[in-house]
């Protein structure tokens, strides 16, 4: 099934721990916010490539600190959404692509590391053209910047409505306006509405679809550190 949201139940694991032979110069507590950033780019180097290659996008790379070791979150998706078994293959690319740069000489990330592939969850802004045509038909709220017919500068204005189209130069909402069409230059980033009768009627649904099904999924797939830094 594909899942629109974040994929945290991966048919084969998603994160991997791992050692190196020692502290590196820098792996120490208290690491910088440069130092972060810094990583979060030569991860980015590594994984960008392989993401592309395997026909997906990646949507962000962050590197945080979770006590002694990092843990090293990538977002990726694609049109139709992806799927679970999906995340784990490209989970075990990014995983061999990680490995060889750093049997390769390279300073990825010193010291162990936890490795977690997921897709984007609703609550991540649409700021890019392929963000607002994955979600159409999905209730967002945005900020517009609107031009005033007597001249004076242009206004922010909150808008919600539905997407209803999108390509790379335009959206368009269905509003209680009616539909009002909007440059992506014009747009702040969009924001997804949780509507609660669609969720009723997917859980009646998901209940349809597993009726005799006794499988019980575990409630531990909660590892979320603090302190990430993007």
């Amino acid at each position: 099934m594909t899942q629109r949201g974040r994929a945290t139940r991966p048919a084969a694991p998603t994160g991997r721990s791992r050692r190196t032979d020692g502290p590196r110069g820098g792996d120490r507590a208290g690491a910088s916010r440069g130092d972060l950033a810094a990583r979060r780019a030569t991860l980015s180097d590594v994984i960008a490539p392989v993401v592309t290659g395997a026909g997906y996008d990646l949507e962000d790379v962050s590197v945080s600190r979770a006590g002694r070791r990092h843990v090293v979150r990538v977002i990726v998706d694609a049109d139709g959404g992806i799927n679970l078994d999906a995340v784990a293959d490209v989970s075990r690319l990014i995983s061999a692509a990680l490995d060889a740069a750093e049997e390769s000489g390279g300073d990825i990330v010193a010291g162990e590391y936890q490795l977690e592939v997921s897709s984007p969850g609703v609550d991540r802004p649409l700021t890019l053209p392929r963000h607002w045509r994955r979600n159409t038909g999905r209730l967002v709220k945005v900020t517009v910047r609107v031009a005033r017919p007597d001249g004076q500068p242009a206004v922010d204005r909150q808008v919600t409505g539905r997407v209803v189209a999108a390509d790379d130069e335009r959206v368009v909402l269905e509003t209680d306006a009616g539909q009002v069409e909007h440059r992506h230059a014009d747009l702040g980033p969009g924001r997804v509405q949780i509507e609660f009768h669609r969720l009723d009627e997917i859980d009646e649904a998901d209940l349809a679809d597993g009726a005799g099904d006794d499988t019980d999924e575990d409630d531990d797939d909660d590892d979320d550190v603090e302190g990430e830094e993007r």
